[in-house]
């Protein structure tokens, strides 16, 4: 009977196909609560000089004219404003469908990430009073520009424009770290990689269209590693197998 119920127990085993979450190191989250609070003083620094910013923005505005000449332009909006977008939104739901499919917690968890990452930036530039630099007195708008965390003037104009949300949509792709970590750890880092290029990439041709300030896009890829660390923390510690 023993043997008849071991045998039992193993084929269910090898049938199982389900791949739980797996916690990651305490250590990882000290080292990633030590870099991001060093970038975040770095960031802030970057955001409240404003020396960065209006050297890269200035490079791309056109004083004479007064307005940024690839604000329109069609091919700058088709490959980086939609279709690198639209390649990052297919990969997170292909990720969820993949990882539901063959049962796999840690690729689920990776995609619901990358999609949290754009989630809260994207709350952040929906309550900013932060305008788009196209709409700022300097380049040929009208609202007034204000340094990070200053009190925002009557003039602030539309806001809605801090950190940027489309950076976001490349930053995202970092969540992909999670999926991978514990059987392919590199892979895993080149996740991060990638999304950091990615998501800079994809914020510079922002900056090239006077839609965001470039720590505008810092930001966003900050805001997007760090929910997606807690995130990972917080639902790792309940539903985790050691």
């Amino acid at each position: 009977m023993t043997q008849i119920s071991s045998a039992s127990e193993l084929s269910k085993l090898k049938s199982s196909k389900t791949k739980p979450l797996y916690p990651l190191p305490v250590r990882f989250y000290v080292n990633q609560l030590i870099v991001l609070l060093v970038l975040a003083a770095v960031f802030t620094w970057l955001s409240r000089d404003e020396t960065l910013d209006r050297v890269l923005t200035g490079y791309w505005f056109d004083a004479a004219s007064q307005h940024f000449p690839l604000q329109q332009n069609a091919l700058l909006d088709l490959l980086n404003h939609r279709l690198a977008k639209y390649l990052t939104i297919t990969l997170a739901a292909g990720m969820l469908l993949y990882g539901i499919w063959r049962r796999n917690a840690q690729w689920v968890t990776g995609a619901l990430l990358m999609g949290l990452g754009t989630a809260v930036v994207g709350i952040l530039k929906a309550t900013s009073h932060h305008s788009c630099p196209w709409d700022l007195v300097e380049y040929g708008g009208k609202a007034l520009s204000y340094p990070l965390f200053d009190a925002a003037p009557a003039g602030s104009g539309p806001g809605r424009c801090f950190p940027g949300g489309h950076a976001s949509s490349g930053f995202m792709v970092m969540g992909l770290f999670f999926a991978f970590w514990r059987e392919r750890p590199r892979l895993a880092w080149g996740m991060v990689a990638a999304g950091i290029v990615l998501g800079l990439g994809m914020g510079y041709g922002q900056v090239m269209r006077g839609a965001h300030f470039f720590s505008h896009n810092l930001w966003a890829g900050w805001w997007v590693w760090f929910s997606q660390v807690v995130a990972y923390g917080l639902v790792s510690a309940w539903f985790a197998k050691e």
